[in-house]
């Protein structure tokens, strides 16, 4: 079962949303949704028909053999919501292919909806693609009719980005450096970042899997990636690795090829520059060796008491001032930022100066913490590391700042190698 909102009412004497529309889908009638289906019962009786819409997503299972699209279990769903108390607005049929006129009409007639109010949910090349087939089936001004709302639905922005979406004036190859490569889903938000980045950018990014566990010299570091456009390193925790990061960060810095480094990236970029700019031989963070000369990578000073881990990280959205003239305030055009965190170690303050010293631009920093949040580099065409998690921001009409940057550096250099 699944349920979300695009406005969830939060009942408190300050505020209330004015519309909720709740997709319903899943197994109706499982004890493990049962909760939240009572929850949205609840919601629904308290308040007026026109603040609330309910869109039930249903499978419609193609039988092959026989060519036969199954209403029936569809049918069933909407029976149990109706003897929980609840009927659907509006009924979406997730299907691999069309749904024919008279099965739209035959799950009206058995589910007590309009006919109109059947959407056939086929499968697209792209999510991105979904919004539009159910723009050409008019469910916007369906919902806005269901909710007594005024305006048309205007999707146009959307229709745009996938014209650049599937019409890319450039192809560039960004290298994903990590040690989940075998797991593609695990950067899934980096993913689609990519994606957005690349559509601002009018580029198809294409990603070249990188395990860290494989790089072993500056040598092997030439064979994978010399024929890369962008180095990207991803965030992650524990020792595995993370070598190879470092290797990653030293080819990515004295190649100058365009590099961004997230959470654990910018660490190790941290240690690459403190062990070959700044002299300091063995430098690492204590989560890699905790009897390294050079901690230039710490534990935060909030963590050292924490013996039972939970949820005790430093979580969440944490403000961070930007240093004017620097690539990152460039690409965010604002002095003060909000950006979600997730880890436990940070650049050590104690090696903060000499690091400033040997060249290394903090251009980002929490002042009320005193943290470091984003390095870069001054004689390089995009070396940046973020402490936070930008591809957690990044969206389908507005791409991160700092992922629209490290493209557009990707594309600049893919130029100059012709």
């Amino acid at each position: 079962m699944i349920a979300d909102a695009t406005k969830i009412p939060v009942y408190d004497s300050q505020t209330l949303a004015d519309i909720c529309i709740i997709e319903v889908g899943g197994t109706i009638g499982d004890i493990e949704s049962m909760h939240f289906i009572e929850a949205i019962r609840q919601l629904s009786f308290e308040n007026t028909n026109d603040s609330f819409c309910f869109i039930h997503v249903s499978l419609v299972t193609d039988m092959t053999t026989s060519g036969e699209l199954k209403t029936k279990p569809t049918q069933h769903s909407v029976m149990r919501l109706r003897e929980i108390g609840l009927s659907p607005d509006v009924i979406l049929c997730r299907s691999e292919t069309s749904i024919a006129k008279s099965v739209k009409e035959k799950i009206a007639l058995f589910c007590n909806v309009n006919a109109a109010h059947v959407i056939e949910g086929r499968d697209v090349n792209s999510i991105y693609e979904v919004p539009l087939l159910l723009d050409k089936q008019k469910v916007g001004q369906l919902i806005l009719e269901r909710l007594e709302l005024s305006g048309t639905p205007n999707v146009s922005a959307l229709k745009e980005f996938i014209e650049h979406y599937k019409n890319p004036t450039h192809t560039l190859n960004v290298a994903m450096c990590g040690k989940y490569t075998e797991l593609p889903d695990a950067y899934k938000s980096v993913l689609e970042s990519f994606i957005h980045a690349g559509i601002e950018n009018k580029s198809r990014v294409n990603i070249i899997w990188v395990s860290t566990e494989d790089l072993k010299s500056l040598d092997h570091c030439e064979d994978i990636f010399n024929s890369v456009d962008g180095i990207l390193l991803l965030p992650g925790f524990g020792k595995r690795g993370s070598e190879g990061k470092i290797l990653a960060c030293q080819y990515a810095r004295e190649n100058k090829v365009p590099f961004l480094g997230i959470c654990l990236g910018l660490q190790c970029a941290v240690i690459e520059f403190a062990r070959n700019i700044c002299n300091m031989k063995n430098a690492n963070s204590t989560e890699f060796n905790s009897k390294t000369p050079y901690p230039v990578i710490d534990l935060m000073e909030s963590q050292r008491m924490v013996k039972r881990k939970g949820g005790t990280m430093r979580l969440g959205a944490y403000e961070c001032q930007l240093k004017t003239g620097t690539k990152t305030y460039k690409e965010y055009k604002t002095k003060k930022i909000s950006e979600r965190h997730r880890h436990r170690w940070e650049v050590n303050n104690r090696y903060r100066s000499k690091l400033e010293k040997n060249g290394l631009i903090i251009s980002g920093n929490n002042t009320e913490l005193n943290l470091v949040e984003i390095v870069e580099l001054k004689d390089h065409p995009w070396f940046v590391g973020c402490q936070f998690h930008p591809e957690l921001k990044s969206r389908v009409l507005k791409a991160h700042p700092l992922f629209r940057g490290f493209i557009g550096a990707s594309l600049v250099y893919n130029r100059n190698k012709k």
